[in-house]
């Protein structure tokens, strides 16, 4: 490739390579069509990784500020009040059952709010 890309490698504590984090413009060039992908494959946008990987946020609050949603929002469709969802985004383990109705809200795969 010519244009430079913010490529990440994820590398173990004994220094070897486990992952390279790439644009999704570059997956999709590598990949080719996604709808390809098998119905079980979960995957994540690079914005997404970027803010937990480097921001240090959740992944269920990486997704709500990528999809451009307050928390405000999501508790809103949840049908609950914002400190209640703030709880929640904030919380290391959820229940997968917690986790399916923050995905039915910001519509997405519960799956893509749990690989930390």
């Amino acid at each position: 490739m010519s244009a430079l890309t913010d490529n990440h490698q994820i590398v173990r504590h004994n220094g070897v390579p486990v992952a390279v984090v790439i644009p999704y413009a570059e997956y999709r060039a590598l990949v080719g069509d996604t709808s390809r992908l098998q119905d079980d494959e979960v995957t994540i946008p690079h914005e997404v990784l970027g803010l937990v990987v480097k921001n240090g946020k959740t992944p269920v609050a990486a997704w709500r500020e990528y999809l451009g949603l307050t928390q405000a929002e999501v508790a809103s469709r949840m049908g609950i009040a914002q400190p209640s969802y703030a709880r929640m985004e904030n919380a290391k383990n959820l229940r997968i059952a917690t986790l399916k109705k923050i995905a039915g809200a910001m519509k997405v795969q519960w799956e893509q709010l749990e690989w930390e």
